[in-house]
């Protein structure tokens, strides 16, 4: 065993325990520290024999055993456990040292605290990991940001124990500085929260409409798995659909309470796609769905309010709307996705990260929760046009979702008609027809602005600002 470790991991939950075996998996001697003692120690006994691992009690052993430059990583909570864990160490390291951020934390305290470490000439590298524990231990998608010299020291490692794509490429790669690496996993848990909603919605549509049993979803879910949906998500849903309660004999997904949790990262690409001035409605309708289901008093207080007549398919129209739910299904993922480079786009843009979004569609396709077989096609749209303004401007998606529109809208009304709340669906066919719409009544939203408060507006003939006295005369002045 070496007396000095090429990487240290401080916070050894789940998350923070797989990842610091992983890398030890992969021949690096890794250093392990807890703010309990005793389950560093429970790290080396139940896997010492995975590789080699120096346990440190002290902050000051731990920082002691890295060999320079230091690369200490911090697996805690997001928020004030991370600004905590950062006033213990950062006393403790030298200049060129990097303290890593595997966190999901918020990507402005990263920018934070990348400047504050970086007026002590350390580097803070803070870097989205997806994945879920089964990724951190096995491989998964990483989204580092900070400096290209921090990177340089620590790419390799990452890439080393990272994903891989069927082409055998790491899924990792220097995303941009400061806090581009949280930025972009923040949009990728927005496009996971679309993603989650979408699928739940075609199961909704497929039991309420269609009449078929979890089971029978189950065997449709592994059937689109083989084709365009293939993807994590979609194996997985008919995993969880396929299985049966063992205390109840019931559909497990039948004795699941109904109300969704989140821990941010869907709110906040929401947040900052409003601050941005994105559309991300597909992402926004997503989170907003999982509150709904978790206001149960609210719901349970409605449950008096009207709806149409249910009508159930006979088999041979339920099999024919199958069909129809999956192009809905797959048009709408394309949306959800395209909402979400965008708003990485927009945030490279405002911050100055030169993000390559061909390459963030690269390192997605392995490892992390929203792997999917299209997303060799993305990462192909923007190899191929690296300015292309929307994956809707790509032919081949495009021409794909003229083919799916009718079905997609068939199910869209079929949903309306039967009462099945579907707004993921309609969220995502309403952006497509506001993009390809010739006008939208956004001219009459500023007429009547500048009615009530005289906000101006812009004409189509001629250049200029222009403001009608709506309490006069209604004659336009130039503003």
């Amino acid at each position: 065993m070496s007396n000095t470790a090429q990487i240290g991991v401080t916070g050894l939950a789940v998350m923070g325990r797989n990842l610091a075996r992983n890398f030890a998996r992969n021949g690096y001697t890794v250093a392990l520290h807890n703010r309990t003692a005793a389950r560093t120690h429970a790290l080396v006994e139940q896997f010492g024999d995975e590789g080699d691992f120096i346990a440190a009690e002290s902050a000051e052993n731990f920082v002691a055993a890295l060999e320079r430059p230091r690369r200490l990583v911090i697996m805690v909570k997001a928020g004030d456990p991370t600004d905590a864990v950062i006033k213990e160490f950062a006393p403790l390291l030298e200049e060129g040292d990097m303290i890593i951020d595997g966190g999901n934390a918020h990507f402005a305290d990263t920018r934070r605290r990348e400047k504050e470490l970086r007026e002590q000439g350390i580097h803070f590298v803070g870097t989205g990991i997806s994945g879920g524990e089964e990724g951190a231990l096995n491989g998964p998608s990483i989204m580092p940001g900070g400096s290209k010299e921090s990177y340089a020291s620590l790419g390799p490692m990452l890439e080393k124990i990272s994903a891989k794509a069927k082409d055998g490429a790491p899924c990792v790669t220097h995303v941009g500085p400061d806090g581009a690496g949280h930025f972009v996993k923040m949009a990728h848990n927005g496009i996971e929260y679309a993603d989650m909603q979408l699928i739940g919605e075609a199961y909704q549509l497929l039991r309420d409409v269609a009449g078929y049993s979890p089971t029978q979803i189950a065997d449709i879910f592994r059937t689109w798995n083989e084709g365009r949906l293939d993807s994590y998500l979609i194996d997985i849903t008919a995993e969880v659909l396929s299985h049966v309660d063992a205390a109840t004999g019931k559909p497990f997904v039948d004795v699941v309470l109904d109300q969704a949790e989140q821990k941010g990262t869907g709110r906040w690409t929401v947040q900052i796609a409003l601050d941005l001035g994105v559309p991300v409605s597909g992402i926004a309708e997503a989170v907003f769905a999982r509150s709904v289901s978790g206001h149960a008093d609210l719901r349970e207080s409605s449950r008096h309010l009207a709806g149409p007549t249910a009508r159930t398919l006979g088999k041979d129209e339920a099999a024919a709307f199958a069909d129809r739910v999956e192009q809905a299904l797959y048009a709408s993922k394309i949306v959800s996705y395209t909402q979400g480079f965008h708003e990485i786009a927009a945030g490279s843009e405002e911050y100055g990260w030169n993000v390559d979004l061909g390459k963030v569609a690269a390192i997605w396709r392995g490892g992390c929760i929203i792997r999917a077989a299209f997303l060799d096609r993305i990462t192909g749209a923007y190899e191929a046009q690296p300015q292309l303004p929307s994956l809707l401007a790509d032919k081949d998606f495009a021409d794909e979702i003229a083919a799916a529109q009718d079905d997609w809208r068939d199910v869209v009304a079929a949903a309306v008609t039967q009462g099945v709340p579907t707004p993921g669906f309609a969220a995502a066919l309403a952006y497509y027809d506001s993009l390809r719409a010739e006008r939208l009544p956004a001219a009459l939203t500023q007429g009547q602005r500048d009615y009530f408060g005289a906000h101006t507006y812009h004409r189509t003939d001629r250049e200029g600002t222009f403001h009608t006295l709506w309490g006069g005369d209604k004659t336009e002045i130039e503003s």
